[in-house]
């Protein structure tokens, strides 16, 4: 596995991605796909059993299924410099007839990408079907999933939260990006999510929180006491603490760069906050 510093590398590189990408085109998500860096990077080069020769059917290896689809640019950087697709297609992002779609698309057939995901609200029910799919296959591995604070709003979360508990779904781990923010502002001045441990343990989760989510080694400890938690009867839940904007000071803990680009000046403080680790694209 690679050594914590080249992973912390990957990390800055990751965040350089992110605010190149969106900038060339001038609309993205940079502030979730900040904050998700470490998750990313954690997920893909430490934590998952994978196979970077895509198949769809994801047959012997954990499978990862992007709920809050508009934090793509975090999701293509950290699938390219897995060796999924070359680091130069980064150059696509959001371009007329690129695979790099502003939310992950199937139907350009890019390695990596499973579903269609931004219409919030589904990646949970996607998951779970994988999960029971394995099950069924008796396939041992593990399917993960990530999804937004404020993408618990939406109420077909909570139908598969119930199910997934109801049918023990216990090979999947599913992580709530905590970062406090959405589209219109913050979680709580929107429609406040009240306490979310309490509430998927009383759903009949296993749940467990990384309070320091922009911590890499933090998290690479707190996935892998999730994957030692699975096969327990319960389906596990990881409450993800992050900063929106993680590593770009300007873009810190305010909902106003959930979907902002950055302008020339902005890029050129948001790469200075970030030297170059592993090469542009």
């Amino acid at each position: 596995m690679p050594e914590t510093q080249q992973l912390n590398d990957l990390t800055t590189q990751v965040r350089r991605d992110i605010v190149r990408m969106v900038h060339k085109v001038n609309s993205g998500h940079p502030g979730g796909s900040l904050g998700c860096a470490e998750f990313f990077v954690a997920l893909y080069n430490e934590i998952m059993e994978l196979d970077t020769d895509f198949k769809m059917d994801g047959i012997g290896e954990d499978l990862f299924f992007l709920s809050n689809g508009h934090i793509s640019p975090v999701f293509y950087s950290v699938l390219a410099r897995r060796g999924y697709f070359p680091v130069e297609e980064l150059n696509t992002f959001r371009l007329i007839d690129s695979r790099l779609q502003g939310h992950p698309t199937t139907h350009e057939g890019l390695p990596g990408v499973r579903i269609a995901s931004g219409s919030l609200g589904q990646g949970m029910s996607v998951a779970i079907g994988a999960a029971l799919a394995k099950k069924l296959n008796k396939d041992n591995h593990i399917v993960y999933s990530l999804h937004g604070d404020g993408e618990l709003q939406e109420g077909q979360n909570w139908e598969a939260i119930m199910y997934a508990a109801g049918n023990k779904v216990d090979n999947l781990i599913s992580t709530i990006d905590l970062n406090g923010q959405q589209i219109d502002g913050a979680t709580n001045d929107v429609l406040p999510l009240g306490d979310l441990k309490q509430k998927f343990e009383a759903f009949g989760w296993d749940v467990m929180e990384i309070e320091k989510g922009n911590d890499l080694e933090a998290v690479i400890a707190g996935l892998k006491e999730a994957k030692s938690r699975t096969g327990k009867g319960k389906p596990v839940c990881i409450l993800l603490h992050t900063v929106m904007g993680h590593g770009v000071d300007f873009m810190m803990g305010t909902h106003a760069w959930h979907g902002k680009a950055p302008n020339d000046e902005q890029l050129e403080k948001a790469l200075a906050q970030n030297p170059e680790t592993l090469g542009d694209y």
